[in-house]
């Protein structure tokens, strides 16, 4: 039988040290890291999605960041597909496969633990579910899917009108709790803080970014092309970015909304994580507690 394809998985909530671990690990080990974030992958939302920068890379090679424009749709599908091929030629460079991010469904999609089902764009429901706003498409997303709905992003429209969409047509998506698929030989480690250093990591974060020109990014966006309907489908952010800037709500509104939203995003993401019993949870300061972990798998 041959053997399965070593890779290392990093995961954990927004602004809990992923991409700095990712990079720690990544020059320990040889390693290159495949992101997975539903928003990196566009072109332009930097300071808006907290995307690494090139000084922060440490020369340790990204893949799966920048790679489609805004206006354009990238769906579970597509990010199984490119980073399937990446960990392929990663491997085959002798380098270790990391991957690191906190979109869990695009994780699960990858290694296997859901079988992303191959539903056609159904036009007609499309149409009728764009009128409706995020609010209402969370809720019916409640009913009809509630797993789905624990873990998706609630704001992002583009998201629930595809989860939606799928729903319609199959019902449920199915998802492994006990193992991953037969491809790859996985090393889970996630990343646990009690939560009010997580508040304070996600607040310091944001506000950093905001300082360093995310409302002047989200303008830029918007005039090269970008509608502000479709900044609002990105989600997180990006909604209250697209608010702000239409002066929907005011500056201090957009303060508020954006750490409470966060904050509430981290605790979705943490509770889908919480479902995989074959997540270590590490504080990332257990720095040789993780990497004794990682030489014991690797020799295995």
């Amino acid at each position: 039988m041959q053997k399965r394809q070593k890779v290392l998985v990093i995961v954990g909530p927004t602004a809990s040290g992923k991409s700095a671990l990712a990079v720690e690990l990544a020059r320990k080990f040889g390693g290159e890291i495949i992101s997975a974030d539903s928003r990196q992958v566009y072109k332009g939302l930097d300071l808006g999605t907290g995307k690494i920068t090139k000084q922060e890379m440490r020369g340790v090679p990204h893949h799966l960041l920048d790679v489609v424009s805004p206006k354009r749709i990238f769906t579970a599908h597509d990010f199984v597909t490119h980073a399937t091929r990446t960990a392929v030629r990663v491997a085959c460079r002798g380098k270790l496969p990391i991957v690191a991010g906190g979109t869990g469904f695009y994780i699960d999609a990858l290694l296997g633990r859901i079988a992303l089902p191959n539903v056609p764009m159904n036009i007609k429901l499309r149409e009728q579910l764009e009128k409706m706003t995020a609010e209402k498409l969370f809720a019916l997303l409640k009913k009809r899917d509630p797993r789905r709905a624990k873990e998706i992003d609630r704001h992002n429209k583009r998201r629930l009108v595809r989860a939606l969409e799928i729903a319609s047509a199959l019902g449920y998506i199915h998802v492994s709790n006990t193992k991953d698929g037969p491809w790859y030989d996985v090393l889970w480690i996630g990343i646990a803080l009690p939560m009010k250093k997580l508040e304070e990591r996600i607040t310091i974060r944001l506000f950093a970014r905001i300082r360093l020109g995310m409302i002047a990014e989200a303008r830029s966006l918007h005039k090269k092309g970008l509608s502000y309907k479709k900044m609002e489908s990105l989600g997180l952010d990006y909604k209250f970015l697209a608010l702000l800037l239409q002066k929907k709500i005011s500056r201090k509104e957009f303060d508020e909304m954006l750490v409470r939203e966060s904050m509430r995003y981290a605790k979705r993401q943490i509770t889908y994580w919480r479902r995989n019993k074959a997540i270590k949870w590490l504080n990332p300061k257990e720095t040789n507690r993780i990497s004794g972990r990682v030489i014991n798998w690797l020799q295995k």
